[in-house]
């Protein structure tokens, strides 16, 4: 077993090295870095060319938050014809002062501020070389850093420039609007549905827009905003910091942490009160090294959140699973991206646009799961809902149920004068078959006597079970005469032929009640006149339906007669 799992880690090792390697391609420059901050004319006149020390690598990576000095000599002539420039890849908040050979007056760029250039994208940082570079010759550049992020170095002629521009503005135009798209959605489910969780996830989409948008320089479309966010770092790490504060809180409320994984709670609770920490510090302060620890919490968190979903999952809870699947990619981005700041490794350039796209990834897959949850507890609730409304042995409405469709219809036949009746009935003699055949065959015995009657009444009818073997109907627009007629066709219904249950036949009968609603009656005084009727019908001898009229109970025997208005059948 030792020799597999040697191999399968030697095997995991290869492909993480092929992961973060850089990307093969020639090396076109010596870069070499000046620890300090000369004025540029003792620069560019040589005095301190001796004191830059050579950095491995095509990248400058300032972790310094003061200016320094960077210097690239061309290790081969780059011709002018096709309109070279140089690149600085994903600059962020980064400001470059860039001396050519033969310049004496800077050429500034920044992704937001004054020195940005609209006319290329916020890929990165566009220096032309009209007159190309000839071997050896160097290009001095004066780095302001305010994000530590490295800056790759490359050579691009103008229509390569063009053409990644239109590729990384299609990326980030797909990352951005579905997040905000996303952040939209999750705010009008909130509104609509009071669920916190898509206020929490709504938040978390938008936090992490703005904090896309501001590191990556799209906030310049909204210049006063560009221009705070160009010269201040922490509104884009107050955004940052935000979307982790509510990813936390929507992490613990979709998975339920506080009842389901006490620990993980317990340990985001922590991440979260060193987040607002964090944020209180960031208001009064730009530190360097509040990003950093910003950073180890965020991955610290997703770390947590990806364990409590993989514990979750496990345990077969619905909504781990989604959060498995949008947190495993990000866990992962998240580590890359760490070691890069850390000075570990070199990611290739396609990790700076997978980790926003696993974002918006990550949140899609989180809108699908929570709508998936939404739409879970909406069953359970039906469920619970049929479970109170319908009888489960009769498919009958519950007394609570018809109880209050029948105050609602009472209520609209007094106010519009129509009339409105009420048929009470049991099955004679029941206790006695639940005594003497069991319980199994007393339910069978209601089943198909609820089964029977029910198929006689009309659509609209109300068929409640009332309590035991008491079912109630409510017949809306009926007069007394026509219930008394419909509660004979229900007592026929039955006592027609014998029930046939467990290949046995027994013979059932019905004694019923009927009443009509009066003018200005209550619901409580209309189902006691039932009531004494169904009574009045038992101690007649059963089988057979009582009217309660205005002035009278009305009993007949088992066989139907005519009747005037005030009559029972």
């Amino acid at each position: 077993m030792g020799k597999p799992f040697r191999r399968w880690w030697q095997a995991a090792l290869a492909g993480f090295g092929m992961l973060v390697a850089t990307s093969a391609s020639a090396q076109l420059f010596d870069v070499s870095r000046l620890d300090g901050d000369p004025v540029p004319l003792e620069v560019l006149s040589g005095r301190h060319q001796g004191e830059f020390a050579s950095v491995e690598g095509q990248a400058i990576h300032e972790t310094s938050r003061r200016p320094r000095w960077w210097r690239l000599t061309a290790r081969e002539a780059v011709q002018p014809a096709d309109a070279p420039n140089l690149i600085l890849r994903f600059p962020y908040l980064n400001h470059v002062e860039v001396w050519r050979p033969g310049d004496a007056i800077p050429v500034r760029r920044g992704l937001v501020g004054d020195d940005a250039d609209l006319e290329f994208s916020t890929r990165a940082l566009v220096v032309p070389l009209p007159q190309g570079l000839a071997t050896g010759e160097s290009i001095y550049l004066r780095v302001s850093a305010l994000s530590p992020t490295p800056m790759a170095v490359d050579i691009e002629p103008l229509a390569a420039v063009h053409r990644h521009d239109l590729r990384h503005v299609a990326l980030r135009t797909f990352v951005l609007g579905t997040l905000v798209v996303l952040a939209l959605l999750a705010v009008g489910f909130w509104v609509g549905i009071g669920e916190r969780s898509y206020a929490y996830l709504s938040l978390t989409l938008a936090a992490q827009a703005f904090y896309l948008a501001c590191m990556g320089g799209e906030i310049r479309a909204v210049p006063w905003l560009a221009e705070l966010v160009g010269s201040d770092p922490r509104v884009g790490r107050m955004f940052g910091l935000l979307g982790v504060l509510a990813s936390n809180s929507f992490v613990a409320l979709y998975l339920n942490l506080p009842e389901r994984h006490v620990r993980f709670m317990r340990a985001l609770h922590g991440c979260n009160a060193v987040l607002l920490a964090l944020l209180l510090a960031n208001i009064g302060s730009a530190a360097g090294w509040l990003g950093w620890v910003a950073n180890v919490v965020f991955l610290l968190s997703a770390v947590m959140t990806f364990a409590a979903s993989v514990t979750g999952a496990w345990a077969r809870q619905r909504e781990a699973y989604f959060m498995v699947l949008s947190w495993a990619p990000m866990v992962a981005l998240v580590m890359l991206r760490m070691g890069e700041l850390l000075g570990g490794w070199r990611n290739p350039e396609w990790m700076e646009y997978a980790f926003p796209i696993g974002l918006a990834m990550g949140g899609l897959v989180l809108t699908i799961g929570l709508t998936d949850h939404m739409h879970q507890m909406r069953r359970d609730r039906d469920h619970a809902s049929r479970l109170a409304t319908y009888d489960v042995l009769t498919g009958a409405l519950t007394r609570s149920a018809i109880n209050e469709r029948l105050e609602a219809l009472a209520e609209a036949a007094q106010r519009g004068r129509r009339p409105l009746s009420v048929v009470f009935f049991d099955i004679d003699h029941f206790k006695r078959i639940n005594d003497a055949h069991g319980h199994r065959v007393g339910d069978q015995t209601l089943r198909i006597v609820a089964l029977r009657t029910r198929n006689r009444l009309r659509t609209y009818d109300l068929f409640g079970r009332y309590g035991g073997d008491e079912i109630l109907v409510v017949l809306p627009d009926t007069q007394l005469r026509e219930a008394l007629c419909v509660a004979e066709n229900l007592r026929a219904a039955v006592n027609c032929r014998p029930l046939s249950i467990d290949n046995r036949l027994f013979t059932t009968t019905l004694s019923l009640g009927v009443a009509e609603l009066h003018h200005g009656e209550t619901v409580e005084k209309l189902l006691e006149r039932a009531d004494a009727a169904l009574y009045a019908s038992k101690a007649a001898g059963r089988d057979r339906v009582t009217g309660y009229t205005a002035s009278r109970l009305r009993t007949t025997s088992a066989t139907p007669v005519a009747n005037t208005a005030d009559s029972v059948v």
